[in-house]
């Protein structure tokens, strides 16, 4: 049975398969590939990826640890990072205005001297600007009762001659990237024929029954987690992230529902996905750093469907959280109701990762 809608975020066209949780027989045929990584041995203010292969569609995941302030952005390049005036932003923090800036020698988006989990999109296109999208969750102060930031920014680098083959992080604050601080690049191309794909397909769960949660059961312990939920919906339901089944009061969470102001909820008992509290339909795409001795940082964005027909209005929720756990590695994830409905026979969880 194939999932389209799995497919389209994946990279893969119909009927093509992910990589199975032993790396076996069944591997894809094209999808999202390691292009180069950089992991710092010391503190620095850039971590470089170059040399790269020239895709389409780059998706860049940035695991940034701060030693005293650091401010991020992304420098681009072929054969090296361009620091001339090409780079313009637009990024708005916690649900606020957006702010931009243009003419810029680096595409900033953000300071911190907490960790910093973003996961970044690139169009590659040699004759054409280079476009890039981003969603970044920051720690802030450790501990659940404490909410975490977030950011939204899209940014252009005014480069037409070529293809890009150099991303870099770049620091324009008086700290340092720390040590351990890593930078992946993944790269897909629409005529790809590999079978060593970067995301691993770890668990996959459909109901064939009414249930009042999801749960993976045991996955493999991976640094990096891809989430996908489509809860089909059976009366008024929202739905919420546990994990390894802990329910006690450790996840923070920051939301905006429907473009509104930011929210916060703290010490709380399950992580909110704010996929609204509707008897419809309803999908969510959620990315996790998961490192054993970190809090889990989580970026989930998400829609419902609301009343059938193109006549109502989606409603969509984005929501930056985080796990106070460093002592483990999530292994075990579990999607649980928060009102009184149910998930319907059809609802599918399918968690995908990689180290």
């Amino acid at each position: 049975m194939s999932f389209p809608f799995l497919q389209s975020y994946l990279g893969l066209g119909s009927g093509l398969q992910t990589k199975n949780a032993a790396g076996g027989a069944g591997g894809g045929v094209g999808g999202w590939v390691e292009l180069g990584r950089t992991t710092l041995g010391s503190t620095s203010d850039t971590i470089t990826v170059s040399s790269l292969a020239n895709k389409r569609y780059y998706m860049i995941l940035s695991n940034l640890q701060a030693s005293g302030q650091i401010r991020t952005g992304f420098r681009l390049g072929n054969g090296s990072a361009d620091s001339g005036s090409n780079y313009s932003k637009r990024d708005e923090y916690n649900g606020g205005a957006d702010a931009t800036s243009t003419s810029q020698t680096v595409m900033n988006y953000f300071d911190n001297n907490n960790p910093i989990f973003a996961v970044s999109y690139l169009a590659n296109f040699s004759s054409k600007e280079k476009l890039l999208t981003g969603h970044l969750i920051g720690q802030n102060v450790s501990g659940a009762g404490t909410p975490p930031v977030r950011q939204t920014f899209v940014g252009k680098y005014a480069y037409t001659s070529n293809a890009i083959n150099v991303i870099q992080n770049y620091n324009t604050e008086t700290g340092d990237y720390n040590s351990g601080s890593e930078v992946v690049v993944l790269g897909y191309d629409p005529a790809d024929t590999h079978s060593n794909n970067f995301w691993t397909e770890l668990s996959s769960t459909t109901l064939t029954g009414a249930a009042a949660s999801i749960d993976t059961g045991t996955i493999s312990a991976k640094k990096y987690l891809w989430v996908q939920l489509y809860a089909n919906q059976s009366g008024y339901l929202n739905s919420s992230l546990n994990f390894n089944s802990d329910t006690g009061s450790n996840y923070a969470v920051r939301f905006s529902d429907d473009g509104g102001a930011d929210s916060t909820s703290t010490s709380q008992t399950k992580l909110d996905l704010r996929m609204g509290e509707h008897a419809n339909p309803s999908f969510s795409n959620t990315f996790i750093i998961n490192s054993s001795s970190k809090e889990k940082l989580v970026i989930s964005h998400n829609v419902n469907q609301k009343s059938s027909g193109s006549g109502t209005a989606p409603a969509r929720g984005e929501v930056v959280g985080k796990w106070s756990n460093t002592s483990s590695q999530i292994t075990s994830i579990q999607i649980v109701r928060t009102s009184g409905g149910s998930f319907a026979s059809g609802s599918i969880l399918k968690v995908w990762g990689s180290d």
